[in-house]
């Protein structure tokens, strides 16, 4: 990668926070890194981010293995395709600085929609309609979370983790599968996974014995705050 040793730090940090709050509460990989990532490289943004994001919720399947509400998350994935398709087509056509502004804005948006407190009804609708957001956004931000995080949020603990784990897997990988059947998978994305790879590591193994000791409202507040720090600057950088 053609970044400096402070910003590959940075990078490194970003995904072990991240990777820690997605093994723990479900989501926030995507979130917090896609605007970091975007700020240091943006060709990382959105490939490498998925591949990394794969392997997490991977591991966090494996480790929640027979919790998941695979009803609710094959209607969910079942609305993804057409969002991970029109994800697509925006990636292939909005130039760099048009992608980040949409990876902010999708950050921003995302935060302002928790903080009003809308909670949907957990309705067969509502779950294809969110799993179509999700793939919109996650296909071409690589943030695919609020969307599923909203319409799931009655799910508590061990269920939420491994329902939200089952769709991000699944998801990301139909995410890559089309990206790359548009040609915007390169080597240099490929090679930011695989050097970023241990940081993603080291995140989920220090979630295995914190998770219990986390409090879920306080780390979803923090992990709020990062990714609102982090889209501030990714916008305010696009127009300096």
């Amino acid at each position: 990668m053609g970044v400096t040793g402070l910003e590959f730090a940075l990078l490194c940090v970003t995904v072990g926070v991240g990777a820690l709050l997605q093994v723990s509460i479900g989501f926030g990989l995507g979130m917090i890194a896609a605007p970091v990532f975007s700020l240091v490289d943006p060709a990382l943004a959105p490939v490498a981010v998925l591949l990394l994001a794969s392997g997490v919720t991977a591991t966090a399947l494996a480790r929640e293995r027979g919790r998941a509400d695979m009803r609710g998350c094959g209607w969910a994935l079942a609305g993804r395709v057409p969002g991970v398709l029109a994800g697509t087509l925006l990636v292939v056509a909005l130039p760099t600085r048009y992608l980040a502004l949409l990876i902010a804005g999708v950050v921003l948006v995302g935060v302002a929609v928790s903080m009003a407190g809308y909670v949907p009804r957990q309705r067969r609708s509502a779950v294809v309609l969110a799993g179509m957001a999700s793939g919109l956004m996650g296909t071409a931000t690589s943030i695919g979370g609020p969307p599923m995080a909203m319409v799931w949020q009655r799910l508590r603990g061990p269920e939420l983790r491994a329902t939200m784990s089952a769709f991000f897997l699944a998801g990301s990988l139909m995410s890559l599968a089309a990206l790359t059947a548009a040609g915007t998978v390169g080597a240099h994305a490929l090679w930011g996974a695989v050097l970023l790879a241990p940081a993603a590591v080291a995140g989920t193994l220090l979630a295995r014995p914190l998770t219990s000791r986390l409090n879920v409202r306080r780390t979803r507040m923090a992990a709020t705050a990062m990714a609102v720090a982090g889209a501030s600057v990714l916008v305010a950088q696009q127009f300096v």
